[in-house]
């Protein structure tokens, strides 16, 4: 597998990315060495996009995750962000990224059955027939609907990038989902929040087009 560069372009980003990823495998190797490769790469990616370290002892995968999630993208299957800001940061995806927290039926659900429009929004997608990676980096409530929808059998999901971030429900939330079936990365307590999932994502792709 070729080394990830963490989208560095030119010559000198490419020699601050292999500087920053030095310094982070210095700092995360101990706390790493028991992962898989790929999975190595994609909590080196975590760190490197927050500067902390300390994702490297909360990041925690399913056994599946990084299978079932690689073979979602190679097939270029539908990804499913819980805001607009997620959506935003996935780069160099050909399949489609879906958003529908501003969406007019989720406005509506929202209202009629009094939940948050993020709810709402895996709701609405659920309805369209979703069939793909979920990833929540900032609404717990998303989260926990995402769950309740493939119980019931009404949503269909490969994998879930669950890190939502805050103080309320997000880590009850991302503990409810490693108690699943569902193949997962959470960040355990919390932390997490839009630059986790987004690294999540990307770091993916990126395995993808280095292997």
């Amino acid at each position: 597998m070729k080394p990830m560069f963490m989208g560095a372009s030119t010559k000198q980003g490419y020699e601050i990315a292999e500087k920053s990823r030095e310094i982070v495998r210095s700092l995360i190797d101990p706390k790493t060495k028991n992962l898989t490769p790929k999975e190595r790469l994609i909590v080196e990616r975590i760190v490197h996009s927050t500067a902390d370290p300390e994702y490297a002892d909360i990041t925690r995968m399913s056994s599946d995750f990084v299978k079932k999630s690689l073979e979602a993208i190679s097939e270029e299957k539908d990804v499913l962000t819980d805001i607009n800001m997620v959506k935003a940061g996935i780069n160099k995806y050909p399949g489609n990224i879906e958003c529908y927290i501003s969406h007019e039926e989720t406005i509506k659900l929202a209202k009629k059955e009094e939940i948050t429009r993020a709810a709402a929004a895996m709701q609405v997608a659920a309805s369209k027939g979703f069939d793909g990676v979920v990833v929540i980096g900032n609404a717990p409530t998303a989260l926990w609907k995402v769950m309740e929808l493939v119980e019931t059998g009404v949503m269909d999901v490969k994998s879930v990038i669950g890190v939502p971030v805050g103080f309320v429900g997000a880590a009850e939330s991302k503990k409810a989902l490693q108690e699943t079936s569902i193949p997962y990365l959470v960040t355990e307590g919390p932390k997490g929040g839009t630059p986790v999932a987004v690294a999540v994502v990307n770091s993916l792709i990126n395995i993808l087009r280095t292997e």
